[in-house]
């Protein structure tokens, strides 16, 4: 029998691992689903107040099977505490924020190394639909000597929208449309940048104008506005595979 908090399942010739660990930096168990056995590290977060099985359930990890399956790719589907930070509306946009960043200290110190020493990379891919998609981005920024690429799909990126008005350091600092601006870390012009969005998707001007700020940064980037789509996990199950590809 494996160890309680690690369960490993063969469905469909994917494998799943069910994994429950005990989080310093939260002060709770965290729980992750992680598919595949090797290939390059991808932490894919769930949309907003999303559980770690919803990448899953609306099958964002089927439309990649090809990619885990041939072990290009270990795929990691963590939880998300977002109805404790930023979805909390019973709390203070300042104790929002100081909430999520144990959240961001759970990835960064926990989550990232295990993905990291599991796979023997150096850097990694974070990736995510919608509110996962400015998890995703936040991550990648912060931590641009880890992260290799970076993978959104109908993604917002600005985390005022969350704080009634109220702005301090500490969301200055989790807010990618205002960090990314002053960013002069070098492996900011190493990462493969996706930002996808469908035509009529309400997030696509959130897309351009994260995209605007890299244009004027210098930094790489792609910007993928699928003709006709709409903010839907049809569109997402679509892109991904695509945005996976580009991993060399």
């Amino acid at each position: 029998m494996p160890p309680f908090g690690c369960l490993s399942l063969i469905s469909n010739a994917l494998q799943e691992t069910y994994l429950r660990e005990y989080s310093p930096a939260l002060g709770k168990d965290m729980e992750t689903l992680v598919f595949g056995h090797s290939g390059y590290p991808v932490i894919v977060f769930p949309t907003s107040m999303g559980r770690y099985y919803q990448n899953k359930d609306f099958k964002l990890i089927e439309s990649v099977t090809w990619f885990v399956e041939q072990g290009l790719v270990k795929i990691y589907c963590p939880d998300s505490i977002d109805e404790l930070s930023w979805y909390n509306k019973g709390i203070h946009p300042a104790d929002r924020a100081k909430t999520h960043m144990a959240y961001d200290k759970y990835i960064r110190e926990e989550l990232m190394p295990k993905a990291l020493h599991e796979t023997g990379c150096s850097k990694l891919a974070v990736a995510g639909c919608s509110f996962g998609g400015y998890h995703a981005a936040n991550i990648a920024f912060r931590y641009p000597e880890l992260v290799g690429f970076l993978f959104c799909m109908g993604a917002a990126f600005d985390i005022r929208m969350q704080t009634e008005g109220y702005f301090d350091e500490n969301i200055y600092y989790h807010n990618p449309m205002d960090f990314v601006v002053d960013m002069s870390h070098p492996e900011l012009w190493n990462m493969g940048i996706v930002l996808g969005a469908g035509e009529h998707d309400f997030c696509r001007p959130s897309n351009e104008k994260l995209a605007s700020i890299l244009y004027h940064k210098g930094v790489h980037y792609w910007l993928d506005v699928r003709p006709g789509g709409v903010h839907d996990w049809p569109v997402w199950r679509d892109m991904f595979p695509a945005y996976l590809s580009q991993i060399k």
